[in-house]
Order: C-alpha cells, then structure tokens, then sequence
C-alpha cells in the first residue's frame, strides 16, 4: 500500500504544478490574451495536440521532463502590441494573469487542510494551529523512542540474514532495544556469534538469526546503520471549524516557510552551508518524504502535498526573476520610473533569473542525493 500511496503522492504533486499554470490559463483566457501552448512537464516534447474551441485554439502538450509545466502567452514581453497579446492587455489583467497561479495553489493548500481537518489532521510540529474547543484526537502518539535501520551494508550480516531499511529493531538476542546505542552494545558483546534478532516490518513482527562479524571492520558487527525516531502518529479532527482550521494553518506555515528561508539565506551569508542546506529540499527531497509519508498514510501523503501547494504560492509570489512575482515585480517596477521594458531588458533580466534558478536546483538535488541516499 505505500507503494501506491507513493505513486499518489506523485500524481498529486505533478498536478499542483498543472493546477498553477491552469489558473494562468484560465486567467489569461477570460483576459482576452491568447494561449498559444499549455505544457505539462519541460521539453522535449513527446506528444502534442491541437484543442479548438469557440472562440480559440491551443496546442497542448506533454512533454518529457515531469518537473514543471508551463503556458505560453502570445506576445509574452511586457512590450507586445499585437491585439490577444500579454504585452497589450492593461495593466490589472497582466496583475491578474501573473497571480493566478498562486492563487490557485493557496486554494488547493486551502482544501486540502480544511478535509484533512474534517476527516484526521496529521500534527507535525509542536503548538500547531487548531480550535481547542473543537478538536478531538482519533490517534495518540505512542511516546516512545523507536531505533530505524537506516541503512545495511552489502555483504553484512545484516543483509544475509535479510534486515530491509526502516526495520524497526525490536530485540538483539532477547534485549529489548529502545535506543541505537543498545544495538552496538548488544552486537559487540555477541561479536562472532550467531543471535536472534526481532525486528518490526509493516506491522509484523520478524524473527531472523544473524551470523555477527567477529570483527569490527568498520561497519559494526552487524553492518546496520541506525536512527531513532518517533512510533505512531496523532491525527486530529475538528467539524464546523475545519475552514479556520485551514486558514490558521496557512498562516503559521507560511510563517515557518519564511523563517526557514531567511534561515537559510542569512546561514548562506555567513558561510554555514550545511545549515542552510538543511532549510531547504528539491525534487528529490520531495520524493524520499512521500515515500516515507506513504508508510504512514493517506492523511499523511495529503498534508505533505498541501503543505508542498502552499510553498509553491510563497515561494512563486517572491520577487525572484523568472517566478511569478518577479514578473510582476518587473513589470510595476517599470511602471513605476516611468522607463519602456523592452523586449531584450526583460528576456535578460528573466533569463538570468532562470539560469540561477536552474543552478539552484542543481545544487539542492546535490545536497539532497547526499542527503537522504
């Protein structure tokens, strides 16, 4: 079932990608501006079609790189006089069309807490926002520390005798474990010997017997790396108040998104790279999370994809060149000295936006691959 949940997880996430460039279609359309290309994914393309409707035509397309999407206006540049181009329409439908986007992705991070809130809301961090007076936990958290096999070195005892990463460790020759100390101890004292061992695996419990190194070699008796962490989850539900519920997680999360990236920034300045790493995570990150979060649930991948939703809208809204608001930034900014955004100004000032960008993301997926694999 996590696999599936996985694959869900990505699905969605794909699709808040297409749901934010539908509003910019939508937006663009009901603005007389005429679309020339909806994309879903970056090129190259692998199919296309044409779509004819009363009043318009469009190509749509699918395209191989399933790490975006994109519409493409007539007459993008701010300078564009041609009737059903971007650059000709006024000034509030350019404002209209440049938001729609995260708009659109606040209305998704909206729904999706707003059912999560009605039907079981995962709690992620401490103090997270709810109505006391209306909230009732259907799933306690089992407050106890759990040890997690992170990781099983080739040719190890542990891989001969079958330990999968995310067994949870049980027992070490009838001892119970509750933390990742006890694992080395144990095993160190059983070095060359051959122990019984219980791990918890998908809700069941399995006994295997593990053959130790008699040496440690560098990779422990056992070959195992280790973690702790938290077993269970509490879910919370509210009823008339699941809308405010919504709204009051918006706020706090974007409040922890923004601190988490003026963190960063700030630590990047100060030439802390690895804390400022550890505020932020790419493609790559999102995928190990939701592997993760499908063993945990539906509830669980749904709030990972709400909360992805709405830092898509905060992060789209900065006024970064070549994210939404630094297209609307651009283009006020203009307006407001009074000087003509031309053509070759503004395709410079976005395309080095996307460049930087591009060698961002680069870096993160770097930082992530280390990471989480």
């Amino acid at each position: 079932m996590s696999v599936f949940y996985l694959i869900l997880g990505l699905v969605l996430f794909i699709g808040l990608v297409v749901v934010h460039e539908w509003g910019h279609f939508i937006a663009a359309r009901r603005s007389g501006v005429a679309v020339e290309e909806f994309g879903v994914g970056f090129p190259p393309k692998i199919w296309g079609k044409k779509i004819k409707t009363a009043k318009s035509k469009f190509l749509f397309t699918i395209n191989l790189l399933p790490l975006g999407g994109f519409v493409r206006l007539k007459g993008e540049n701010d300078s564009a006089t041609e009737k059903g181009s971007f650059g000709a329409a006024p000034i509030s439908a350019k404002v209209k069309i440049m938001l729609a986007g995260v708009t659109m992705n606040l209305l998704v991070a909206f729904g999706l807490f707003s059912v999560l809130a009605a039907v079981g809301m995962p709690k992620l961090v401490d103090n997270q926002y709810t109505l006391a007076s209306d909230t009732k936990t259907v799933k306690e958290v089992q407050n106890k520390e759990v040890v997690l096999v992170s990781s099983v070195v080739k040719g190890s005892p542990a891989e001969r005798a079958g330990l999968q990463v995310n067994d949870r460790v049980l027992q070490v020759n009838s001892q119970q474990i509750t933390d990742t100390g006890q694992v080395a101890a144990a095993t160190k004292a059983n070095a060359g010997k051959t122990i019984p061992l219980v791990v918890s695996r998908g809700g069941q419990e399995v006994s295997v017997v593990v053959s130790l190194n008699a040496q440690n070699s560098g990779d422990g008796y056992l070959g195992v790396g280790s973690s702790s962490g938290q077993s269970g989850l509490e879910l919370r539900r509210s009823t008339w108040s699941s809308p405010l519920v919504a709204a009051g997680l918006i706020k706090q999360f974007s409040e922890l998104t923004y601190k988490g990236l003026g963190t960063a920034i700030s630590s990047l300045f100060k030439g802390d790279t690895q804390k400022a790493s550890e505020q932020v995570s790419g493609p790559v990150g999102i995928f190990y999370i939701l592997k993760e979060g499908g063993k945990l649930g539906i509830n669980f991948v749904l709030m990972i994809i709400a909360i992805i939703s709405l830092t898509l809208a905060l992060i789209n809204i900065l006024p970064i060149p070549a994210l939404d608001g630094g297209r609307l930034f651009v283009t006020l900014l203009f307006r407001t000295i009074r000087k003509p955004l031309t053509k070759a100004r503004e395709e410079w000032i976005h395309g080095s936006g996307f460049v930087a960008l591009m060698g961002l993301f680069v870096l993160i997926t770097i930082v992530d691959v280390k990471r989480f694999f």
